[in-house]
């Protein structure tokens, strides 16, 4: 079996009387697509700046390919790239020449090389940005400035912390599929986000963090099973009206809230739909549509870290 990607052992960081981590244990596989969740506070950016070597642990290990990112740190980040969640703002240097200066903490200068900086310039859009300095782009601009400096090295793990926060809809687009093909060529990625659908369509594993804990760590489609509920949206017949209060008793332990697309229930997978129709039938309801689905990773977060 192959090394771990990232290895965290036992990692502890105390900021005086703070716990942020607790002795956080996990590996994450060579080549997997790997989530990181948590609510804000989690300890999440303590991970990732420990493993970019921007944080110390109080206590425990990290490794990249192997390499400890302290003890063989010029080995662990030449295989780690990071997208950092704050934005770069440099009003000195066009974007081609932060690159190579990127390139060149890494001794890459050869001819190679310089392709591969033209390569990510267009693949990332920013080919007619080149010789732009950041303070003139937007802020969607500076984020893939951001993921093209963590790439100028070819790093075999990558890491997107927040990477989609505040950006619209067709550069999120654009990131995803640069991504995607990334991770089929091998390259091992650790996304932080939000934004959980992403999370459920893009990872395959996943660690979910609280009070610098772990809480799970499964594959996305083992977390998203092991739930003991399904969802049913019920959608009334136009004329009829809704009280929660004339709900039957088992509706009402089981009713979530009304929206604008109708009811919803949280109706556990060992009871048949069966009961839950008898339900709506005693309650009196008018029922023009129901449909049910599985949970989604958001609800299944929300159960496991009482977020609300």
């Amino acid at each position: 079996m192959s090394a771990p990607a990232v290895s965290f052992q036992a990692v502890k960081k105390q900021y005086g009387s703070l716990d942020a981590l607790k002795g956080v244990s996990f590996d994450v596989r060579p080549g997997s697509f790997f989530g990181l969740l948590g609510p804000n506070g989690a300890g999440k950016s303590t991970l990732i700046n420990s493993m970019a070597g921007l944080v110390k642990p109080t206590s425990g290990k990290i490794l990249v390919n192997g390499y400890d990112v302290n003890t063989d740190y010029r080995q662990a980040r030449r295989y780690l790239g990071v997208v950092p969640q704050e934005l770069i703002s440099d009003p000195f240097f066009t974007l081609r020449e932060l690159l190579d200066i990127q390139s060149g903490y890494f001794g890459l200068r050869s001819r190679e090389q310089k392709l591969w900086i033209d390569e990510l310039l267009e693949r990332l859009a920013l080919t007619d940005k080149a010789n732009s300095v950041t303070n003139e782009l937007s802020g969607g601009m500076k984020r893939r400035v951001l993921i093209a400096m963590a790439l100028v090295h070819r790093p075999e793990v990558l890491v997107l912390d927040e990477p989609t926060a505040g950006v619209d809809v067709d550069l999120r687009r654009t990131l995803w599929e640069f991504t995607k093909e990334l991770h089929k060529k091998g390259h091992t990625i650790i996304l932080t986000t939000h934004y959980l659908e992403e999370a459920e369509a893009l990872c395959e594993e996943v660690a979910i963090v609280k009070g610098g804990e772990l809480k799970a760590m499964e594959t996305t489609s083992d977390l998203l099973s092991r739930h003991n509920y399904r969802y049913l949206r019920v959608v009334l017949e136009a004329s009829a009206g809704f009280e929660e209060k004339k709900l039957s008793p088992e509706l009402k332990e089981r009713f979530i809230e009304q929206d604008a697309n109708g009811l919803m229930f949280k109706l556990e997978k060992n009871v048949p739909l069966n009961q839950m129709l008898s339900w709506l039938s005693q309650s009196h309801l008018s029922v023009r549509d129901l449909t049910s689905r599985d949970a989604t990773l958001e609800e299944v977060f929300l159960d496991l870290t009482g977020e609300a």
